[in-house]
């Protein structure tokens, strides 16, 4: 029973976590990306505080120490902050299909870094993995006519691969030090919520949000920042990490779903191909012997 439980909380995670492109296309419209960060972070702030309540986790806050807020301030700015300046700018200039599945080769940096940082192994197949999910992205980023000329905006091809590099640092530098899951996460997003509020109060960059525009950030924070990632944990906790794991491969592919649903966006066939090639590298780099 518990199995099946996981696999429906993946599932739904799944589903929240690919409507975060289209959502965010349609209230970049108006808004700026730093604009997008401040008020999507407040609500998850907000949502993920209720969840440490809730859940009566405000006790493990008491044994952090001095050190810890600074680990939680450093992974708040490099997963949360940058991370999503960096995936709302690539929303801005260029199209939702294409800043998601740039943003989606995080997995790969994972395998990078992890040899790099960790000192981890890297086999023969791993490396075969990258250069396939590369190949992707580069089918995606010409639309197929592999001429670098072809490309929309190079502008928004490299900030969607720079949030998955961010969250490849993020994810990896994460393996280092374990916290519990929601208390780390309201932190890190309590972090990122301080330094985009100090950075809009210089800049004074900030409007008054529209109705759907609330919706929208709210979504964001409260359901993409929040409940997604906590059915996550609990899959996690209930499932076989393995095959629960297998299921968030669906979360590019229901994005493209939505982008097309709620944005009208035309779904090129070379993002299909592209984002196939990039999803079969990240499943081939964890085979084993």
């Amino acid at each position: 029973m518990k199995s099946n439980a996981a696999y429906w909380y993946t599932l739904l995670a799944s589903i929240i976590w690919a409507s975060t492109a289209a959502v965010s296309k349609l209230i970049l419209i108006n808004l700026t990306n730093f604009e997008v960060l401040f008020y999507s972070s407040f609500f998850a702030v907000l949502g993920l505080g209720f969840f440490l309540f809730f859940k009566n986790r405000l006790r493990i806050i008491r044994d952090y120490k001095l050190f810890d807020y600074v680990w939680f301030a450093f992974m708040g700015l490099l997963g949360v902050f940058l991370y999503y300046i960096l995936f709302y700018g690539a929303l801005m200039f260029s199209s939702a299909q294409e800043a998601f599945i740039m943003n989606y080769t995080w997995p790969i940096w994972i395998v990078l870094f992890s040899f790099i940082i960790l000192r981890e192994k890297i086999s023969f197949l791993k490396i075969l993995a990258i250069l396939i999910s590369f190949f992707g992205v580069y089918v995606v980023a010409t639309k197929g006519s592999f001429n670098i000329f072809s490309a929309d905006s190079w502008l928004g091809i490299f900030m969607g691969l720079g949030a998955g590099i961010c969250y490849g640092l993020f994810s990896v530098f994460g393996k280092k030090r374990k916290y519990d899951e929601i208390s780390s996460m309201f932190f890190y997003y309590l972090f990122a919520f301080i330094f985009i509020a100090v950075f809009n109060f210089f800049t004074l960059d900030l409007r008054f949000l529209t109705s759907l525009e609330f919706i929208g950030v709210a979504w964001l924070g409260i359901f993409v920042s929040g409940v997604a990632f906590v059915l996550w944990f609990l899959a996690l906790k209930q499932g076989d990490t393995a095959k629960v794991s297998n299921l968030i491969f669906l979360t590019p592919f229901i994005s493209l779903i939505y982008i097309y649903l709620l944005i009208g966006e035309k779904i090129l066939f070379s993002s299909i191909i592209g984002l196939i090639l990039i999803v079969f590298g990240i499943i081939l780099q964890s085979f084993r012997k």
